[in-house]
């Protein structure tokens, strides 16, 4: 058998923890790995057009399947282009490994063509970032770097000579057990049975929902059952905890609606259940606040704590839930359902009036066609911006469906990318890109990557020429809207030149027959949507200091649009309170 070279043992070790796929541009001093991929048949190189690209797609093949990716940029500019979407990986909990290849060792240091110092410069947004700069560190670096992705939850940056990726393996070098899997964390008796003595001591509880609660579906609903508790949650936390909840007071946030603020104010316990909610201007002061969540270094960052429970969100209720007294007054839980369901009747009407007929094509509508006509087990990855209101407003969880965003890191033109790394974890699965004119055109060179690898993805354009929230934040300041506007082409065009069927909808009546027929078309498919960019309606008193940093103190309900199905919903809980 011949011996491997480091490059060889590298992906061997990438293989053996459950990596199908290397995301990335090639270049020269990549090409040892790159070439071990070609020969490796248990791992493909997904060639894409810009690194960026590349870690966003694995960041989302990571939230997807909740297992490690990979992605690789070449020495300096190539590892570099990574950074943005390394950042959102590890903001968003998505375990990626990143091989960030490097110049010739013995030039390191001395001002080489391209040199960076990738080991330092991807240290803020990864737990591990290590340069390998003798074989002998292989393969004991790499795995370290693994385990802390996997262990940790983000990313991981291994920096590689592309000289040292090529020499031969040392002899000898064991390859231990790699951890591709993190085990629950219960907490301690004595947390449990505080936080128990806390919810029986309280009258009124409400529970805020993040992504923490991911597989705690049942859980909580059993534990909002025995508390009458309102289920309010986090943009994060919807996918995971509004569908099948008769206990649902909606979102919280500038993006919100309903009673969730209400409901998280006027209780005498908040309990915040795997949720890293940055926004602490929505966050009472004057209330009891315990905090559930797996990671102990975000207890209490947000908000003052009476209590701090470190475990993860299932484990912790499956102990908690035996314990707690059950409430027998609905009082507090009923006046907030009939207060969600009477804040989304409210902000409804905008959407209902005459919002089929009305050219240029309303937002809102596009959105709640498209949540009718997807499929029930969809992939929504979603833009930063206007797109994600539409999302958190009339997506419609069902606990099959996902929806991906940059919800913690905020960027641009990810949805595209993202939609790439979901795609390949299942071809026959329905993704759907919710992109917005000016993140599409960002990263627009990589729709040719759905062409080239012929993924299904079917991107969704909303198409109002402009960068919809900039204009909204600059409106709400008072500053007149400047340098917002987007002079664009006929994507549909762009797309049937580039290979993919597009087409082109300006009119409300074409919109559902448009999205159908694209979602039947075999391959990669785009919707050109030409939608309204004067659909916003800015409510009289709010001050610029609310939008700043998207902290909201006084207003709940910043957009005044509709609510989707959600209001079908919420009039359905409501038949459930008591009438006297």
């Amino acid at each position: 058998m011949a011996k491997q070279n480091v490059a060889e043992q590298f992906v061997d070790i990438l293989v053996r923890a459950g990596v199908r796929r290397l995301y990335g541009v090639v270049g020269d001093s990549l090409n040892p790995i790159v070439d071990a991929v070609r020969r490796h048949a248990g791992i493909d190189w997904v060639h894409v057009r810009h690194e960026e690209t590349a870690a966003f797609a694995a960041g989302a093949e990571a939230q997807i399947t909740g297992k490690l990716a990979a992605c690789a940029g070449s020495c300096g500019p190539g590892n570099l282009h990574l950074v943005n979407g390394l950042y959102d990986a590890h903001r968003s909990m998505a375990p990626v490994l990143a091989l960030a290849s490097h110049i010739p060792s013995s030039e390191i240091g001395l001002g080489y063509f391209q040199e960076t110092h990738p080991d330092r410069l991807f240290q803020e947004c990864s737990h591990y970032s290590e340069l390998i700069s003798s074989s002998k560190q292989m393969p004991r670096l790499l795995q370290t770097a693994i385990q802390h992705a996997v262990g940790r939850s983000g990313v991981s940056v291994v920096s590689l000579p592309g000289d040292i990726a090529a020499e031969p393996a040392p002899e000898g070098s064991a390859q231990s057990a790699l951890v591709t899997s993190r085990p629950t964390v219960r907490p301690g008796d004595a947390e449990i049975d505080a936080l128990a003595d806390m919810i029986d001591k309280a009258g009124k509880v409400t529970l805020f929902c993040g992504s923490g609660t991911a597989g705690a579906h049942a859980e909580v609903m059993e534990f909002a059952g025995k508390l009458k508790a309102p289920v309010g949650h986090a943009l994060r936390g919807k996918e995971f905890i509004q569908y099948d909840n008769p206990y649902d007071v909606g979102m919280s946030g500038l993006l919100g609606y309903g009673a969730a603020y209400e409901a998280t104010h006027e209780c005498d316990l908040l309990i915040l259940l795997g949720t890293d909610f940055p926004y602490n201007a929505f966050l009472p002061d004057d209330v009891q606040i315990a905090q559930v969540d797996v990671r102990p270094e975000v207890l209490g960052r947000r908000s003052r704590l009476d209590l701090a429970v470190w475990g993860d969100v299932r484990e912790t209720l499956r102990c908690l839930i035996p314990r707690v007294k059950e409430k027998t007054s609905r009082r507090f839980l009923d006046r907030m359902l009939k207060k969600h369901a009477d804040a989304l009747e409210g902000v409804v009407k905008a959407y209902t009036r005459k919002v089929d007929k009305h050219v240029p094509i309303h937002p809102e509508y596009v959105a709640a066609v498209l949540d009718e006509v997807a499929d029930d087990d969809a992939v929504f990855t979603v833009d930063t911006g206007m797109c994600n209101v539409w999302a958190a407003r009339y997506i419609s969880p069902n606990g099959r469906r996902r929806i991906i965003g940059s919800f913690s890191h905020g960027s641009m033109a990810n949805a595209l990318p993202m939609a790439i790394g979901a795609q390949f974890t299942d071809r026959r699965r329905q993704v759907v890109s919710m992109s917005g004119d000016g993140g599409f055109a960002m990263l627009m060179g990589d729709f040719l990557t759905l062409v080239q690898h012929d993924l299904p993805v079917k991107v969704v354009l909303f198409n109002n020429s402009s960068l919809g929230m900039v204009e909204l934040e600059m409106m709400v300041s008072g500053l007149p809207s400047y340098g917002t506007a987007n002079a664009n082409p006929d994507f549909a065009a762009v797309a049937r030149a580039c290979g993919a069927y597009g087409v082109r909808v300006e009119k409300p009546k074409q919109l559902a027959g448009a999205l159908k027929d694209a979602f039947r078309h075999k391959g990669p498919a785009l919707v050109d949507i030409v939608t309204d960019p004067n659909a916003l309606s800015i409510p009289p008193k709010i001050s610029a200091e609310m939008v700043t940093g998207f902290a909201l103190s006084a207003s709940k309900i910043v957009l005044d649009g509709g609510v989707g199905r959600m209001v079908q919903m919420a009039r359905s809980n409501l038949r459930n309170v008591p009438r006297p």
